[in-house]
């Protein structure tokens, strides 16, 4: 092997390295974000335990006015309660959802 083989070898190699390090930046950035989106997954689902933990306290309600209630409660806390969205945690708390008033306010 003369030089030029030598030098050609370690410049395939470099440049074989900085594509392995560029694959494992996106690995790393996508990662973070699943590592994230786990996050929040868990504080939505303690909530939800939480608030299903008060809701079994309570026990099944017999006034109509109850399930109301309890609608409220889970938008206050800050869940979409409309049918499009029910469920899914508001993305500002302080942003009212048309749909979730609706249901809330309807006669």
């Amino acid at each position: 092997m003369d030089k030029r083989e030598i030098f050609d070898a370690l410049d395939d190699f470099s440049q074989n390295l900085m594509l392995t390090l560029a694959e494992v930046e996106a690995i790393k950035k996508n990662l973070k974000s699943v590592i994230e989106e786990n996050t929040v997954l868990r504080l939505e689902n303690d909530k939800l335990r939480e608030r299903l933990g008060e809701v079994e306290k309570t026990g099944p309600s017999k006034g109509g006015g109850q399930g109301r209630e309890n609608l409220e409660r889970i938008y206050l806390d800050g869940f979409h309660i409309c049918t499009d969205f029910y469920g899914q945690r508001r993305d500002n708390d302080e942003e009212e959802c048309a749909f979730c008033n609706e249901l809330l306010f309807r006669e």
